[in-house]
């Protein structure tokens, strides 16, 4: 399974971005994979962003990002997105997609995924 994505960049308080992250495999099956971001800031440990079921149809959110990010997926283009919304520097980080095949598992922990992107960076400033 390849994870890649895209979206990352600079941007002010306030303002939104939305990340990319497009699966592809030989026999890769998009619904049957649980998707995540995960993000990670200079210094400071890993962080759960928000997760999505393989079905698409149950969502869940870390504690940075509700209220203010949305996950969703396209079975049609095998890509999952999160539209970042009232952005603060404290969201400054390196954004991390990645997958398992479904599982009962909580969402929130990577240890429980597989497959990871190569990360994209998003920035932003005061």
């Amino acid at each position: 399974v390849r994870l890649v994505e895209s979206g990352g960049g600079l941007v002010q308080a306030g303002g939104s971005l939305r990340l990319s992250c497009a699966a592809s495999g030989r026999t890769f099956s998009f619904s049957r994979y649980d998707m995540a971001w995960f993000r990670q800031a200079p210094g400071k440990d890993r962080e759960f962003v928000a997760g999505i079921r393989g079905s698409g149809g149950d969502t869940l959110y870390g504690d940075s990002g509700k209220g203010r990010f949305t996950i969703s997926r396209d079975g049609a283009k095998n890509t999952m997105y999160l539209q970042l919304s009232s952005l603060t520097p404290e969201d400054t980080a390196v954004y991390y997609c990645a997958a398992r095949l479904k599982s009962l598992r909580g969402l929130s922990s990577g240890r429980f995924f597989e497959y990871w992107g190569q990360g994209t960076q998003v920035t932003v400033s005061s």
